[in-house]
């Protein structure tokens, strides 16, 4: 992986292979602190300066264990998870070198194994205090906001304000899966993000004093000053590691009220703009509810047999009126002119384009604010390596359903996506009655769910394609406590065969199946090492459960897919290398056979590598090469390359033998 480098829609490495990355996200854990700072405990977060997130995603003893069981099921990337509160939790400019140095440490040791690493700066929802992770808790004081009310006021969905830790029941009522996204909508999460996008465009007057220059700055670039210095500590602590190729500019950034009209509640799609589930607030709502009035506001659910989201009733929201800003700190919008006070303390709103509209310009986030911000991005970590790749992502809904980066484009920039079936994610269900988000109609059968998939991921891929740089799917995966942890429950009865996890493996093959088709780069979500088969504890975070490793799963370490949950599904074979330019690369799990089809260029120093899991060929395999000029030798047990000396198309069929040993075959003729 050293030298990794783009070129066109591929990643290529030092000897000038198209490298394909396929990876994981390490791990779902890295967002709360170690030991006890996960969702399955309850807290205040009264502690935020003081926690640690040394341990995550394991510990340093741990480590060989865990880079070694994830370079033998053949991944070659990790997306590696880390996190402004991370780095910056005791105060401004108060940054944890010891963590530093631990985070270092794991990056190195992951390039002793072999894995090309691409640092994560990870966010959810702004931050642990609003229901998610990312920022430090420190800059709500700053901006005038106090967190110990907004569990009580409705400012954020939070499961330690909403869960009942003494109802032994996993799964309740008060916080139904999935709903922490719901935060986004929320009046914290419109607050923080609008400031730290768009402060100078909308609070122009609102100045912090900056700790380490002593000068007043606009509250953007405070903000902004902060994230970036946090991830300069963690630039250049890796600036010598090769196996280093690249930073996140942001995970899942939101654009919070930029944009938007000031009153209009969110009930209707409009101008292809998706709606939400949840309150259907309008950032005029969210500013009043911040000040401490009672609302009853629409909440828009999912309706089936009408194939969209809409308002199915009325809620209401911080009945107790409280107020969540600081006694002796406003509302920065108040002061900007974005409402007024009216009779009896009441919110009245001010200029209905506040959001949009600025000396005549209509706001765009992604051309105004986003664009600026991966920029300053780049220059910032790129001081220390100026080879580091950019992955820039938008806004997830939007990269699923409008794949592409907004230009100019940043150099040396790839563009990153996540991709979920929202039905496994939010129902946890493997349906076979789903929806196509595009055009919200149904799709029916495993055919329909195959079609949705690949029409999906392809739409990802070419859109990438056609602005000349690799797609990255950081993000895809499935829910492992389907149908609420059935396949858990016969696990721990007793059976260990691949039954109880026919759902997982189906929806993995098809999600994989997608990929290869295009032939697309991704790491998985994800590889939590604290994971349970517990769905109040999952992968820490929320009762997401989404870590293709449990230590429930882990009983024999002789086992190599020990821990693994339905690696039929996802420990697939590919090519990690082609020695040339990839046309086609099919894998039939049933039929247990791999296809590779590319355009071989001799030039290129190294050969075509291929990983073939003993999971898929579980007796072995006999390959057959056509192609001239082409020769082929088994490298590893679960490895073989071919060699190329002639500019000629070559395939390479793999089937899974029925019995002995693996067999390679002498090259055929042309195909």
């Amino acid at each position: 992986m050293l030298g990794l480098r783009t070129h066109g829609r591929w990643f290529r490495d030092e000897a000038g292979r198209t490298v394909i990355l396929r990876g994981v996200n390490l791990g779902g854990d890295c967002k709360v602190p170690y030991p006890r700072g996960g969702t399955d405990y309850p807290g205040d977060f009264s502690d935020h300066r003081r926690v640690s997130f040394i341990g995550r995603p394991f510990l340093r003893k741990e480590a060989d264990e865990h880079f070694q069981r994830l370079r033998s099921w053949g991944f070659n990337c990790l997306r590696l998870l880390t996190t402004w509160e991370a780095v910056e939790h005791r105060g401004p400019y108060e940054f944890d070198e010891d963590y530093l140095g631990y985070f270092t440490e794991i990056c190195r040791k992951a390039g002793d194994y072999g894995f090309a690493v691409y640092v994560d700066f990870h966010q959810d929802v702004w931050s642990r205090m609003t229901g998610g992770d990312g920022a430090p808790g420190w800059l709500f004081e700053k901006v005038g906001l106090d967190y110990t009310r907004f569990g009580r006021a409705d400012a954020a969905v939070v499961m330690q304000y909403l869960y009942d830790y003494d109802d032994p029941a996993p799964y309740q009522a008060g916080y139904p899966p999935m709903c922490w996204s719901m935060s986004r909508q929320y009046p914290v999460n419109g607050i923080m993000w609008t400031l730290f996008f768009a402060g100078r465009i909308f609070c122009p007057l609102f100045r912090l004093k900056d700790e380490g220059s002593g000068a007043k700055v606009n509250v953007q670039d405070y903000l902004q000053a902060h994230f970036l210095a946090s991830q300069a500590r963690v630039a250049e602590r890796l600036a010598a590691l090769p196996q280093v190729i690249g930073f996140g500019a942001m995970n899942e950034p939101a654009p919070g009220w930029i944009g938007q009209p000031l009153s209009l509640r969110p009930t209707v799609h409009r101008n292809e703009e998706p709606i939400r589930t949840g309150p259907a607030l309008s950032p005029m709502d969210a500013l009043t509810l911040a000040q401490g009035h009672p609302l009853d506001v629409p909440y828009n659910a999912f309706v089936w047999y009408r194939r969209t989201i809409r308002p199915v009733r009325t809620v209401t929201l911080n009945p107790r009126g409280v107020r969540i800003w600081l006694p002796d700190r406003e509302d920065p919008f108040l002061e900007a002119g974005a409402w007024k006070r009216g009779d009896h303390g009441s919110c009245l709103a001010g200029r209905e384009d506040f959001f949009q509209v600025v000396d005549g310009h209509r706001l765009d986030f992604n051309r105004d604010c986003l664009v600026p911000f991966w920029r300053e991005v780049a220059r910032n970590f790129r001081r220390y390596n100026p080879d580091w790749l950019l992955f820039a992502l938008k806004d997830p809904v939007e990269s699923m359903l409008r794949p592409g980066l907004p230009e100019p484009l940043i150099p040396g920039c790839v563009s990153e996506s996540h991709w979920y079936d929202p039905v496994i994610l939010y129902w946890k269900r493997f349906s076979r009655i789903n929806i196509d988000l595009t055009n919200f109609r149904l799709v029916v059968g495993v055919s329909g769910l195959r079609k949705k998939y690949r029409g999906e991921l392809s739409r990802i891929a070419v859109s990438a394609e056609e602005q000349g740089i690799p797609a990255f799917l950081g993000e895809f995966g499935i829910c492992f406590d389907l149908r609420r942890g059935r396949a858990y429950r016969r696990f721990a009865a007793g059976d260990r065969s691949s039954r109880p996890w026919r759902d997982h493996i189906k929806a993995l093959e098809l999600i994989y199946d997608a990929l290869d088709s295009r032939i697309l780069s991704g790491t998985v979500w994800n590889y939590s090492a604290t994971n349970r088969n517990d769905p109040r504890v999952g992968d820490r975070f929320n009762q997401e459960d989404l870590s293709i490793y449990s230590q429930d799963q882990h009983r024999d370490s002789g086992d190599p897919v020990s821990g693994a949950r339905a690696p039929e599904g996802w420990l697939r074979p590919f090519a990690p290398a082609v020695q040339g330019n990839p046309l086609e690369m099919i894998f039939h799990r049933r039929k247990r056979r791999f296809v590779l089809r590319y355009r071989a260029d001799p030039k290129v120093g190294q050969p075509t590598e291929i990983f073939l899991p003993s999971v898929q060929f579980p007796r072995g395999f006999q390959v057959e090469v056509h192609g001239e000029g082409s020769r082929l030798e088994q490298v590893e047990a679960e490895r073989i390359a071919v060699w190329a000396d002639k500019p000629s198309e070559i395939t390479i069929v793999v089937d899974g033998r029925r019995g002995g040993r693996s067999e390679l075959s002498e090259p055929g003729p042309p195909a």
